[in-house]
């Protein structure tokens, strides 16, 4: 069959997929990345073969547009992020409601001082420049974020261990007169023993729950991370770890006087589950 353009999809030889109005059901691979591998599947599903300009316009008529894909690690467990949502989530937004808690996400972020990210302005053909300094170091932080819009954090320049969470719990507990439900990933340091011990005596300040493992898009708290990431770039030449750390310490503090960016962080593509409630209903 020889190839055919798209612009008369009316007129198609056989008619079979000039006549769907929506989309099939079809669950592309990421490697249907462009609009030619797109027609090789409808020409092996349909038997009509199109050019690639033909593919993308049927996908536009379809209301699909072409987009960056989301990452989700092979690992992920989907029956565990469906009982995540389903039962896991809302028996702890339960307990804590019932308790008069806290419900907070929390994760770890580090920031280098040669990462490369951002974008600026620059004539066509020649890269801009952004000078700075040429020695690496880094820094951690941790930080948790509440439906409400509060936010806390640490930044610290050792690695981050148990002996780091501890503090970082302890500095927690003590911004809040009732319990903490703290929401976190599968890092071995919050599941140590040391940390273990820790909990153990303050059960009645603090609970860890734990996220499905590998599966970062149900943590809001990376969008922190990814909002430090994006807006340092833009802000600093650090020549040093303490000057790294104190633009560092400048994000956090201006993310705490800004609630309702820090409540945005809830209504990612991902995490909606989490806005159906009142953010005062704790």
């Amino acid at each position: 069959m020889s190839t055919r353009s798209c612009r008369r999809p009316s007129r198609l030889p056989s008619g079979r997929l000039s006549s769907i109005t929506s989309p099939p059901t079809w669950d592309f691979p990421v490697s249907c990345g462009h609009g030619g591998q797109i027609g090789e599947l409808i020409f092996k599903l349909y038997g009509v073969r199109f050019t690639e300009p033909g593919a993308g316009k049927y996908l536009k008529r379809w209301g699909l547009s072409f987009q960056r894909p989301d990452k989700r690690a092979v690992e992920q467990d989907p029956e565990a992020v469906r009982l995540w949502h389903e039962g896991t989530w809302p028996a702890i937004r339960a307990r804590a409601k019932a308790e008069n808690g806290e419900v907070l996400f929390a994760d770890q972020v580090g920031i280098r001082s040669d990462q490369v990210t951002g974008r600026t302005w620059g004539a066509k053909g020649r890269t801009p420049v952004v000078r700075r300094t040429g020695n690496r170091f880094s820094v951690n932080a941790m930080s948790a974020i509440s439906i409400r819009g509060r936010m806390h954090f640490m930044v610290f320049t050792e690695s981050f261990d148990a002996k780091v969470m501890c503090r970082f719990l302890a500095r927690i507990i003590g911004h809040f007169d009732r319990k903490i439900h703290l929401i976190v990933d599968w890092h071995s340091a919050h599941r140590s023993k040391t940390v273990r011990d820790w909990l153990a005596d303050h059960n009645d300040e603090i609970e860890l729950h734990f996220l499905p493992s590998y599966s970062p898009e149900l943590n809001p708290d990376e969008l922190v991370n990814a909002d430090l990431k994006r807006s340092l770039p833009h802000t600093h030449r650090a020549r040093s770890q303490a000057e790294l750390a104190a633009e560092t310490r400048r994000f956090f503090h201006r993310r705490q006087r800004q609630p309702h960016i820090v409540r945005g962080y809830f209504g990612g593509p991902h995490v909606r589950y989490v806005l159906d409630e009142n953010p005062l209903s704790f």
